[in-house]
């Protein structure tokens, strides 16, 4: 959930806007509902949905757990209209991908038109899969799920008869959902003989994957960028000066140090003073 404190004025100073943010009400049908929608701009899926093979930019990430069978819902503001694949499950807030709700509230694009705000009034319902077919970039639009770590859901839908996703899922041999690690390869299951797939190659190796990236739209600038790269530092903010390396710090921390080449000349002076001395 990302927004400025500016766009949060308002509902700060309407108690009971920021009461009914909280609950989402009935909307004039039975089957929709309106929530507060806010941005998000990193791509998740704690069902293992990889990004890599849908579009991120169309995601809903709401309270309640992920649905074998209601993982597509239609979002709408005054008169825009998104479908969105419902494949994680937020904190507490109807968050939705950045470019998404930048586009409901504007019209434009993040990447075109981006724009800073928080929470908007929207109307939501749950809609048939069909709707979300060309946001899935599969053969016949079967739901991307990684072998190694969808197992848990894939069976609790797969227990469920004539679930949607039972019935429309192709598993790969990638580990994570931002698609950085593992096989771009298909991989089967013979449910409910085994409960674990089988793949071309090992299964859950975390060989590095650099052809399949998934790339976020960043709050607020609308800049793509490359998910799972480390942050940049914008041009003008001062960069820290590194840590000290663990050796020093532990020299410190033991009030040890070494003779520096001046501290060795300092010592043989004194020592020739007390050799003349005794000499004398």
């Amino acid at each position: 959930m990302l927004f400025s404190l500016h766009s949060l004025l308002p509902l700060l100073a309407t108690p009971a806007l920021v009461l009914a943010a909280s609950i989402p009400r009935s909307d004039s049908s039975s089957s929709s509902t309106t929530v507060w929608a806010t941005p998000h701009d990193s791509y998740s899926s704690s069902v293992g949905v990889l990004g890599c093979k849908v579009n991120t930019n169309r995601v809903a990430y709401w309270p309640d757990s992920v649905d074998c069978n209601n993982i597509c819902v239609s979002l709408q503001y005054q008169d825009r209209q998104v479908y969105l694949l419902r494949v994680d499950q937020s904190q507490g807030a109807h968050d939705i991908s950045y470019d998404a709700w930048n586009y409901l509230y504007t019209g434009y694009s993040a990447t075109q038109k981006a724009f800073a705000g928080g929470p908007v009034a929207m109307t939501t319902q749950n809609v048939d899969m069909s709707n979300c077919a060309s946001l899935i970039h599969t053969k016949g639009s079967k739901l991307p799920l990684s072998a190694a770590n969808s197992m848990n859901f894939l069976a609790s839908c797969l227990e469920q008869e004539n679930s949607w996703v039972g019935s429309n899922y192709v598993l790969y041999n990638i580990l994570d959902s931002i698609c950085t690690l593992g096989q771009d390869q298909t991989c089967t299951l013979d449910w409910p003989n085994a409960n674990q797939p089988s793949c071309p190659g090992t299964l859950g190796v975390p060989d590095v994957l650099k052809t399949d990236p998934v790339w976020n739209i960043q709050y607020p600038s609308g800049d793509k960028v490359l998910a799972g790269a480390p942050p940049t530092v914008p041009t003008g903010v001062p960069v820290p000066a590194p840590a000290p390396t663990p050796a020093a710090d532990a020299d410190d921390e033991n009030g040890a140090r070494s003779l520096t080449c001046s501290d060795s000349l300092l010592w043989i002076s004194i020592l020739s003073l007390i050799s003349i001395f005794y000499i004398l």
